[in-house]
């Protein structure tokens, strides 16, 4: 999908409900594992890169799921830093490990605005989810606040606590590639919620 035409579906979408569609191009690989899976840059997914993790790579991530984890506040801990983990492995394959926090890289190639930060997010939450690292969470559709009435839209990934069913936005785009995402409530983050 076009940028343009994105960004109308997306005020269309979402000034009727909460979650935007999760991935807004078409080469997005919507069954993504370590072995095959694709990751936007460039602004609004104009760039789609299909990837693949080495063996030892993704036991890396692996690794931080087989500590001690028997709280979804410990999984979410865990969480960052695998996100954190694969952003700076994904960044040294892609060129996109120059990505600054927000937009202030501007249109420099390898960088990324929220809808690539979001989308990406959400295709390493899903490997792990497929790969059974997730026990307290699962992965659900990407959030979008602002809609230009209240503010710049914004979008970020999603997790859901199982056990609570309370929602958690997991949100790199404030930050640059490879630092831990903030994980905080969707209801507050949903109401402006920025970095101190």
């Amino acid at each position: 999908m076009k940028k343009n035409g994105f960004i109308i579906g997306l005020l269309f979408l979402t000034s009727m409900q909460l979650h935007a569609n999760t991935f807004v191009s078409e080469d997005v690989i919507t069954e993504p594992t370590p072995q095959r899976f694709s990751i936007c840059f460039n602004t609004t997914c104009e760039t789609v890169q299909e990837l693949s993790l080495q063996q030892q790579q993704w036991k890396k991530v692996q690794q931080l799921f087989q500590r001690s984890i028997d709280s979804a506040a410990i999984e979410r801990e865990v969480i960052k830093r695998a996100i954190a983990l694969l952003e700076d492995m994904v960044g040294r394959l892609a060129g996109t490990s120059n990505d600054l926090a927000e937009n202030a890289g501007g249109a420099r190639e390898g960088q990324m605005d929220c809808i690539d930060e979001s989308t990406n997010t959400t295709i390493y939450l899903t490997m792990m989810q497929s790969e059974g690292l997730l026990k307290f969470h699962q992965v659900s559709d990407i959030a979008t606040r602002g809609y230009f009435i209240t503010g710049w839209p914004h979008s970020s990934a999603v997790i859901k606590e199982t056990a609570s069913s309370q929602f958690y936005v997991v949100d790199s785009w404030f930050l640059h590639n490879g630092e831990q995402p903030y994980i905080i409530p969707l209801t507050e983050w949903q109401n402006g919620w920025r970095p101190g």
